[in-house]
């Protein structure tokens, strides 16, 4: 599969930063991904005062190179450089090897934070 890695380094950022992504992700982000044709996935990772990352897996490496050529032109003024204060670090395509769905099932949600489990 066709991956994406974008990260900003959080390293430097106030306290505030990545409650500000959070925010971002479940109020814009998230909707804007859903569904879009051409990715089979997006997720959103992040580790406090270190670094914030989207990790994209197209359907096709058209639609990853296509995606990445255009976020790339603009990256710097991106929804998440203007939280973060700066331009990703690292802009960089992979390939997905697997990904196994457990036991638990696959829980879409904008905000995991947010999100309501069942039993």
């Amino acid at each position: 599969m066709h991956g994406l890695t974008v990260r900003w380094s959080l390293a430097g950022a106030d306290d505030a930063v990545l409650d500000r992504l959070r925010d971002y992700v479940a109020a814009s982000s998230y909707d804007r991904f859903a569904g879009r044709a051409g990715l089979r996935f997006k997720t959103w990772r992040a580790r406090d005062h270190e670094w914030f990352e989207g990790c994209y897996v197209f359907a096709s490496e058209a639609d990853r190179d296509a995606f990445q050529q255009g976020f790339s032109a603009g990256a710097a003024d991106s929804a998440g450089s203007q939280i973060v204060g700066s331009a990703p670090v690292l802009i960089e395509a992979c390939e997905v090897v697997a990904v196994a769905e457990g036991g638990e099932g696959f829980l879409a949600a904008s905000s995991y934070r947010r999100a309501v489990a069942s039993p």
